[in-house]
């Protein structure tokens, strides 16, 4: 019952600081889960749970996707699963631990500065790779796509929307290689249950709080987080 408790706080968290800065989710979620549980399992529950919330804002802002560049990115990020599935697969759980670690301070440190990927297929095709990758070997694979629509100038509302339908595509693929590779298992399914109920009110906290604080200083709060939580999974994972 903790552990369940506690899946439902870090969802409705990480829910709630997606909704307020439009990033953040898996970023926020991964460690923290891994705090209370083990590494593996906090990287396949978060997948889960994260493909509900896509899906929530894909279909509300579809009209606004640009397919294209979606389907591009997923065609690269499918490519780099397997070699994420591998990791999974082989990894220790320390050493699991650390690599998330290093991948949220990485990933924030891109978020922070406004790291832009090129518009050459080359460029896209990288950060495709480098996601897919990510997703299945740490959960946690947003930057490297937010970089490559970012470089695509994409208004406020089709970048939204083309990332949402983005992490619907990736979540997908990869919730399938989990299940080819028997990565999910009763403990995951069981705490993205409790999960799921905290991605509704931690969306509907979210929307309220964007109205009344200043996002940008939010913003900044949310990455320092991110960076201390990076540095005690990082120190947890090192010492087991």
């Amino acid at each position: 019952m903790p552990v369940l408790l506690a899946a439902f706080v870090i969802v409705l968290v990480a829910a709630a600081t997606q909704a307020t800065t439009g990033f953040g989710f898996a970023l926020v979620a991964v460690p923290l889960l891994a705090m209370a549980t083990d590494a593996h399992t906090a990287i396949v529950t978060v997948s889960l749970i994260g493909l509900v919330l896509t899906v929530m804002i894909a279909l509300r802002e579809r009209a606004h996707v640009r397919w294209r560049p979606v389907a591009g990115l997923l065609a690269a990020t499918a490519l780099g699963m397997p070699v994420g599935l591998l990791v999974l697969a082989v990894a220790p759980e320390r050493m699991l631990g650390i690599l998330i670690a290093i991948v949220v301070l990485a990933c924030t440190a891109m978020v922070w500065r406004g790291v832009r990927v090129g518009t050459g297929p080359a460029a896209v095709a990288g950060a495709g790779l480098v996601a897919g990758v990510l997703a299945t070997a740490t959960g946690v694979n947003g930057p490297p796509v937010v970089a490559a629509f970012r470089g695509m100038d994409f208004d406020p509302r089709t970048f939204r929307a083309s990332l949402a339908a983005f992490f619907v595509g990736s979540g997908a693929v990869g919730l399938a290689g989990f299940g080819l590779t028997g990565q999910i298992h009763g403990v995951a399914i069981a705490l993205a249950a409790a999960g799921v109920p905290g991605v509704a009110f931690g969306w509907w906290a979210g929307n309220r709080a964007f109205a009344r604080l200043d996002p940008n200083r939010f913003r900044r709060m949310v990455l320092c987080a991110l960076i201390v939580t990076s540095i005690v999974t990082l120190v947890r994972a090192a010492s087991m």
